[in-house]
């Protein structure tokens, strides 16, 4: 399906061949088996709230699903080919499969200095199209507990008829997550998601970094969706998830490419191309800034004493989960940053129980978060450098915050920023359809 190229040389151990052996559904539990060599690989998911995975349009969106979530697991060796077997697969599922190797794992491939522009993919048979029975005034919307998906829900037309996805480890519920969907008063179509066990071992050398989880989680999104009749799928994914961290080898790296734009477009023609076009997928946010979300999510009030978008909070291992806020990730010190020109100071410190913008020791963290530091943007989900300086601005001019010097000293050295009130207009295109709006 690729031409053969000559492979980068490395001097990370790779395997010669990844293999989709196939997957089964059993009961309502779909099972997916690869290899990386000789060794196997097993992943199930377990569709908690059912809904007719029989069907032919389920399976498809399901198959789909099946390519993608093979990334885990291929990533723990970068074998030199990929043979996909006897998984159908069409010209715009090839086109995203190859998108979410080389892109989708472009931090990975950054991190560990390891180019996959080489891989070569074969197999794959024919895939015909199946019909999908589903309501469009019906919408699914994944829902994370974060800032982000909050204000998709509350923003989504009341027209349309809207239930949360909500996606579990095999550890656990996670309990903010699950507190913040309390709130929204919805129902909520649910999967549990079982990784294989090899993934945790600390002694087998594999390579590890980071895999494009959006789009596995929007595809079982969109396969609970149809099973259930559902005519679409809200993501939440805002304008600048679509601007790279930076460029390697001349290679955008973007920590969020599976919520960027390119990434939301080849996966919605992939699931066309298996179903057809009577389903959509979309993301509520992406003609909007994280300045437009953040003053949306200010106006929630029921949500701020309750929503989290520390992900320490959602650790596979329940162990490790953080009971608050940590205040010190990058994710806390953006959204801190964002909501502070929304929110009174005093309120905001109760959310977070702690200031990360007013913590001195953070002091390279925000620079870097507003494009002054020596490093790229950070590897996480945070807003691009653009926003953060109009925060920053935003906030160094308000008295409340006259006594952090540093917010000041920061700010003077900030130019060229967009304006924070251009922020808050429409930016871009968006496949949102009207009857969502």
């Amino acid at each position: 399906m690729s031409p053969k190229l000559d492979f980068v040389d490395s001097p990370l151990k790779r395997a010669e061949r990844f293999t989709y052996l196939g997957w089964e559904l059993s009961g309502q539990t779909v099972t997916g088996h690869w290899s990386s060599d000789d060794l196997a690989f097993n992943e199930s998911v377990t569709f908690e709230t059912g809904g007719d995975l029989e069907s032919s349009a389920a399976q498809a969106v399901i198959e789909l699903w099946y390519l993608i979530a093979g990334l885990s697991y291929y990533k723990t060796r970068a074998a030199r080919l990929i043979d996909l077997g006897e998984v159908p697969v069409g010209e715009a599922g090839l086109k995203f499969f190859r998108a979410a190797l080389i892109d989708g794992l472009g931090e990975y491939s950054y991190r560990n200095q390891l180019p996959l522009h080489d891989v070569e993919i074969t197999g794959g048979s024919p895939v015909s199209q199946a019909v999908a029975s589903v309501d469009p005034m019906k919408v699914v919307t994944p829902f994370g507990g974060g800032i982000d998906s909050v204000v998709t829900v509350t923003h989504l037309s009341p027209k349309v008829s809207q239930t949360l996805f909500i996606m579990s480890p095999e550890s656990g519920r996670f309990e903010p997550l699950e507190a913040t969907a309390a709130v929204t008063g919805l129902p909520v179509l649910r999967v549990t998601r079982s990784l294989d066990s090899k993934l945790f071992d600390k002694n087998s050398g594999f390579i590890n970094g980071h895999v494009p989880v959006t789009a596995m989680v929007t595809l079982l999104a969109c396969a609970s969706a149809i099973a259930n009749g559902f005519g679409g799928v809200a993501m939440s994914n805002e304008h600048s998830s679509s601007v790279p961290n930076m460029v390697w080898n001349g290679q955008p790296i973007n920590h969020q490419w599976s919520k960027s734009a390119e990434a939301e477009v080849l996966l919605a023609n992939a699931i066309a191309e298996r179903i057809g076009n009577d389903f959509v997928v979309a993301s509520y946010l992406r003609n909007r800034s994280e300045i437009w979300v953040a003053q949306e999510m200010a106006k929630e009030t029921a949500y701020l004493p309750v929503f989290r978008s520390c992900n320490r909070a959602f650790a596979q291992e329940e162990s490790r989960r953080a009971s608050n806020w940590c205040g010190e990730c990058d994710k806390c010190l953006f959204i801190n940053l964002v909501l502070a020109p929304f929110i009174p100071r005093s309120e905001l410190s109760s959310i977070f129980k702690t200031e990360p913008i007013a913590n001195p020791s953070l002091l390279n963290q925000l620079a870097t978060l507003v494009g002054l530091g020596s490093e790229h943007k950070p590897f996480e989900c945070v807003g691009d450098p653009d926003e953060s300086a109009a925060a920053l601005l935003k906030v160094a001019a308000d008295p409340a915050w006259s006594d952090e010097s540093h917010l000041r000293e920061i700010a003077t050295r900030l130019s060229g920023a967009n304006t924070f009130d251009s922020l808050l207009e429409l930016q871009g295109e968006s496949h949102v359809p009207a009857h969502w709006l």
